[in-house]
């Protein structure tokens, strides 16, 4: 089905599975279009033309929400219903359904299920040292 601009097909995504916010769908709109300009920036050829594979629009997804939220993505992403790797696949295949993403035969939603763990992408950037080391001894400043 072809629709006739994005905000149609976040309709009918939502319509579909309303797990997700609209937000949530032009973040990752945004995401995408930050990774094919990263791309050209970068003069990397890709595989399948302007095709963005699983991993590198995952990668791309976790760089925008730490530049545009910091420390604050977690949030953000839980309120707009995303939790995992394999939330940003849901929501990509349901823009496919809806004509606004395109795909190849060999792209499949459980291509995102193997991404990485919120909690080491989102939130261990900011831990102190010592928490993401375990250690629990303090130095006092005087």
């Amino acid at each position: 089905m072809k629709v006739s601009g994005f905000n149609e097909a976040v309709a009918l995504a939502i319509a579909r599975d309303p797990a997700y916010k609209p937000e949530g769908y032009d973040f990752l709109r945004e995401s995408l279009e930050a990774t094919l300009k990263r791309r050209s920036k970068s003069k990397q050829k890709a595989s399948h033309g302007g095709h963005v594979s699983a991993g590198e629009l995952l990668e791309g997804f976790r760089h925008q929400a730490l530049k545009d939220f910091g420390p604050m993505a977690p949030l953000v992403l839980e309120h707009w219903g995303i939790r995992s790797c394999a939330d940003i696949g849901q929501m990509v295949f349901l823009l496919v359904e809806a004509g606004a993403f395109g795909r190849t035969e060999n792209d499949s939603v459980e291509d995102f299920e193997v991404g990485y763990d919120f909690h080491e992408a989102f939130v261990a950037p900011f831990l102190p040292v010592s928490k993401l080391t375990g250690s629990s001894s303090q130095t006092i400043v005087p």
